[in-house]
């Protein structure tokens, strides 16, 4: 499913827009969705709801996560970071292995 995303031109707003999107779609208490809460224990989330939240956000930002995204990703702040590099619109995140980072640029030429 795809989503509005005229208002995200940066990382955190990023962040903010991912929020939102766990927020409606999952009914989390927007109280735990700090940057370092992790997405299945602290935010209570499946597994299948992570990938549900993936899918809609390379729908939304025409991103291709790699497979193993979960292996590298697992709290919010992570999640929107690598979001925002794919994109275009942050660095490139340090907590990424560098054959994680050759999958994404692979997949995303706006990696920055």
């Amino acid at each position: 499913m795809q989503r509005p995303i005229d208002d995200v031109k940066n990382w955190m707003q990023m962040f903010r827009w991912i929020v939102k999107l766990i927020r409606d779609d999952h009914a989390v208490d927007e109280t735990v969705l700090t940057r370092a809460a992790v997405l299945e224990s602290d935010c209570g989330l499946s597994i299948e709801q992570v990938e549900g939240l993936l899918d809609t956000i390379a729908n939304s930002f025409a991103l291709r996560f790699p497979p193993g995204t979960l292996d590298e990703v697992v709290k919010l702040e992570e999640l929107c970071m690598l979001a925002a590099w794919m994109r275009g619109l942050y660095k490139r995140p340090e907590f990424i292995s560098n054959g994680f980072e050759a999958l994404c640029r692979g997949l995303n030429r706006a990696c920055g």
